[in-house]
């Protein structure tokens, strides 16, 4: 096995976050979240995460997530809880469940059968 230049052995991600930054050109059939600002949230939840030095977790952007309709998707592993995210969130509620798994019902994706 390579070997890794922060000296790791494993990933060592108690949670690994996913916010979509899919961009859509303007008048597509279907929103974005970039366009919706996703990256922008997505740098404000790092900050938040680093500023309560939470280092067991990794939060990126991903590509295309396919729910852009319902907000900007963002996905939260290994718990598998999908949220729907706007700029107008409360990030401490983001940051609680990185920190100890409380899940916000108010931002959970729903899914119809």
């Amino acid at each position: 096995m390579p070997s890794d230049p922060k000296g790791r052995d494993a990933p060592g991600y108690h949670r690994h976050v996913f916010i979509c930054g899919h961009e859509r050109p303007e008048g597509a059939a279907r929103p974005s979240c970039k366009n919706r600002g996703s990256l922008e949230l997505l740098a404000s939840i790092k900050a938040a995460a680093r500023e309560e030095q939470l280092s067991n977790i990794r939060i990126q952007k991903s590509g295309c997530l396919d729910f852009c309709e319902n907000g900007i998707a963002c996905v939260v592993y290994p718990e598998s809880i999908w949220y729907r995210l706007n700029t107008e969130i409360d990030i401490n509620s983001m940051i609680q469940h990185l920190k100890d798994g409380t899940i916000d019902s108010t931002l959970v994706m729903e899914f119809e059968n």
